[in-house]
């Protein structure tokens, strides 16, 4: 039994210093999180580069278009092979379909709505200033469109599991451990990860709390430990 719950997200574009975190961290991981700024700097090449650690990828891509256009990214991705990669929920249920269809064996997770965004802007953007009940309603579609998971914020997280029942994959962002303080830090729904853990979280996405920390090893190792 896997119980590696930690996905660390590469947010850099300096690739030494990415690769050096990998090569520190990947033996007590589940994941690295590989996102437009380290995708856009260094590309297919730089993917392979920790793709040659052994270790899983989630290729945070965030795919949103036509659905035709979404099924061809999906066929570039596939041969990449990470095990995650997302689409937004947002672009409607052909784009999740065949998004489904083509995803060969990486699992397809479909973001509800980003934990930048408050009820405020949920009002704003979807009418709608209950976050909890957009997530809800993503989360059943996502679920019958045959997509393998959900990214939603550690709020949403009993919810969605309650009402999918172990059926989708929950990976979750905007996870702080106790006292940890940024004046960058733009996740607004946010959670320590013991709490996100007992919520029902599968696993949990998580960047500079340790790759920003003195000791990224110590830090990750801590948070692991409070999760036994």
């Amino acid at each position: 039994m896997n119980l590696k719950k930690i996905i660390i997200a590469l947010d850099s574009d300096n690739i030494h210093d990415t690769l050096e975190i990998v090569k520190n961290l990947k033996n007590d991981v589940f994941a690295f999180k590989i996102g437009y700024e380290f995708f856009l700097n260094f590309g297919i090449s730089g993917y392979k580069d920790i793709k040659k650690e052994n270790t899983n990828i989630f290729l945070d891509l965030k795919l949103h278009d036509i659905p035709n256009t979404v099924a061809n990214g999906i066929k570039a991705i596939a041969k990449l092979d990470p095990y995650f990669t997302t689409i937004h929920l947002s672009g409607g249920d052909e784009m999740q379909k065949i998004s489904s269809y083509f995803k060969a064996n990486t699992k397809i997770l479909g973001v509800s709505i980003l934990t930048s965004l408050d009820s405020k802007q949920t009002k704003k953007y979807y009418n709608n200033n209950n976050v909890e009940e957009i997530v809800l309603n993503f989360a059943k579609n996502a679920l019958i469109n045959k997509l393998d998971g959900i990214v939603c914020s550690p709020q949403e997280i009993a919810i969605v599991k309650k009402i999918t029942q172990n059926k989708l994959i929950i990976v979750t962002p905007g996870i702080r451990p106790v006292n940890y303080e940024d004046t960058k830090d733009d996740q607004k729904r946010v959670m320590s990860p013991k709490d996100a853990i007992n919520a029902g979280a599968n696993y949990l996405v998580m960047g500079r709390p340790i790759t920003k920390s003195t000791n990224p090893l110590k830090s990750l190792q801590s948070i692991n430990s409070s999760l036994e």
